[in-house]
């Protein structure tokens, strides 16, 4: 006999319908270990059940094997079965969802002048930097299309202005990971057009800066290069911060910062609010657990 079998009751898939549905592995305590959603949760689970010694069946036999009860809340739909979720695993957080740990993995980019100098920061915990009495935007998921685009406007505004030397750099804490730019020689100006760029309200930053750009002689000496930052730029407003602006203002956010936490919920409930979809989650139906 199986071991999904012997633990959880040869009975218990037949019982499972075939709808979307939240599955909580549990301890012998009764505290969730994992959470997971499945479109078809009788089918999920089967993949359980029949996991294999294959290197991808790995954290499924793992599961199975350290859990002591099985619990399935059934959903009315998909999404609101990714809504439960996701809250799930940020008020719970358990220890076998690798992407549990939400706050760490979401950057916010800041922006200020101080002291004659424009500053950028780019973090996962923006609450670090609050001396600097930045304006935080975000967060922002891939962390690596937000990290790629903050280094290019770096290196663009390096072109039309003076990166500061570390030693010069305002006292901020020393988080990896993190990194706080300062820039001189810059018009106060380019404060407000790169806020409302990280903000997705417009993109008037790019030609301001291909303006600047076309004074400098290192920019024209690297013309391709520069282009390919600009286009860097270009894309991630697209993908990501005119997207997340649009998902705020859809759920009656104004404010431009999200916090880590919120961030997911936020994406899931525009797209069902744009579907038409009004997820209720009070509403989810239980299946008893088994043990």
């Amino acid at each position: 006999m199986k071991r999904f079998d012997r633990k959880f009751g040869v009975d218990f898939l037949k019982a499972l319908p075939k709808q979307p549905a939240v599955y909580l592995f549990k301890d012998a305590n009764g505290g969730v270990i994992y959470a997971g959603k499945a479109k078809d949760i009788r089918q999920r689970l089967i993949g359980y059940r029949n996991a294999t010694r294959r290197k991808a069946h790995r954290k499924m036999r793992t599961l199975v094997r350290e859990a002591a009860s099985l619990e399935v809340l059934l959903q009315d739909s998909e999404t609101a079965a990714l809504l439960l979720e996701n809250q799930l695993i940020r008020e719970l957080r358990p220890e076998y969802n690798v992407d549990g740990a939400f706050d760490f993995l979401y950057p916010a980019i800041g922006t200020s002048f101080h002291d004659r100098r424009l500053l950028l920061c780019f973090t996962t915990q923006p609450d670090r930097f609050d001396t600097l009495e930045m304006q935080w935007h975000g967060v922002f998921r891939p962390r690596l299309r937000a990290q790629e685009a903050f280094h290019a406007l770096v290196e663009l505004f390096s072109r039309v202005g003076h990166i500061e030397p570390r030693s010069r750099l305002p006292e901020a804490p020393s988080i990896k990971g993190s990194r706080l730019v300062a820039i001189r020689r810059v018009p106060t100006a380019f404060l407000d057009t790169t806020r409302r760029y990280f903000d997705g309200e417009d993109d008037a930053l790019l030609p301001a800066l291909f303006t600047q750009l076309l004074e400098s002689d290192e920019a024209r000496r690297s013309a391709t290069d520069t282009q390919g930052l600009l286009k860097t730029l270009q894309a991630f407003f697209h993908e990501d911060t005119s997207r997340l602006r649009a998902a705020r203002l859809r759920m009656g956010r104004p404010h431009a910062f999200v916090p880590q936490d919120e961030r997911d919920s936020l994406f899931i409930q525009s797209r069902a609010a744009e579907a038409g979809l009004v997820p209720d989650q009070s509403q989810a139906s239980d299946v008893p657990e088994a043990r």
